[in-house]
């Protein structure tokens, strides 16, 4: 399979390979992947805007469709049936009603070397007419040190429906990742400039970003609902997890002090300063 969509670490190749993989009755591993490469791959905008899964998924799956259809109609004609339309692809084979199958590397052989030669295979693009939005819900637990105004996050919590999850596993971590870059934005992370405009802390270290051991524990939950418009189901989840974060901060802090903030990163000096003007 050929795509133009960039893995970013977000899990895309594994997720569209599945999709694929669903599509034409075979598993994950048959599914060769090679993307993002414009010496060989097709033309792809880039991965940006949640759009991956839904967007270059659904190409991908229109693709796949289109070599389904031709894979039943050598497997018809291996078979003897009739009616290409009722041969189903499972288990990288190709069955007919009565229980016949064909295997696709028989298919592919046939295809290629004995009657009526062809390479299977086909290209789809797609450019949706809709953007069906995700939805969450943000929760975060947090302690206050109301003598230094530093707060501790203990744990964020987020219940994400995005739609039927193609992969779980890497959807959950789309969550979490996106929760934690959100948490540096709400917590800490802040542009410091001297009286002439140029940034005074323009390093690790007095730009103070989240360490792996200073993360607080983290739990997703996914709720699946069912986007008619998306491969299977699915649709983005990818910065959802934004949003949410400094807002639930904000409302934890002043449920926990009784103080509103409306600036951020809520640091120790913000903090302790609304505390000490109440």
């Amino acid at each position: 399979m050929l795509i133009g969509a960039t893995d970013l670490g977000t899990g895309a190749d594994t997720v569209i390979a599945q999709i694929v993989a669903e599509v034409l009755g075979v598993a994950l591993d048959d599914i060769k992947v090679y993307s993002a490469d414009t010496d060989i791959t097709p033309f792809d905008t880039g991965a940006y805007a949640s759009s991956t899964t839904f967007i270059s998924g659904t190409a991908a799956k229109l693709a796949a469709e289109k070599v389904r259809k031709r894979l039943k109609e050598r497997a018809a004609m291996l078979l003897g049936v009739t009616e290409p339309c009722s041969i189903e692809l499972r288990a990288k084979r190709a069955w007919a009603p009565d229980g016949r199958s064909v295997s696709l590397e028989e298919i592919a052989l046939d295809s290629l070397h004995i009657q009526d030669q062809e390479q299977i295979m086909d290209t789809a693009s797609y450019v949706s007419p809709s953007c069906p939005p995700p939805f969450a819900a943000q929760f975060a637990e947090i302690e206050v040190d109301i003598q230094t105004g530093q707060i501790t996050v203990v744990k964020l919590v987020m219940a994400v429906d995005c739609g039927v999850a193609i992969n779980p596993i890497t959807a959950s971590g789309q969550v979490e990742g996106g929760m934690i870059q959100a948490l540096g934005y709400a917590h800490c992370e802040e542009y410091a400039f001297d009286s002439d405009g140029r940034m005074v802390n323009a390093e690790l270290g007095p730009y103070k970003i989240y360490r792996a051991d200073e993360m607080p524990a983290t739990e997703v939950f996914l709720v699946q609902t069912l986007e008619d418009s998306g491969p299977f189901g699915a649709k983005a989840v990818a910065e959802i997890p934004k949003d949410g974060v400094a807002p639930a901060v904000r409302n934890a802090i002043r449920h926990a002090t009784g103080v509103t903030i409306d600036q951020l990163p809520f640091t120790p000096e913000r903090v302790w300063r609304a505390l000490n003007a109440r």
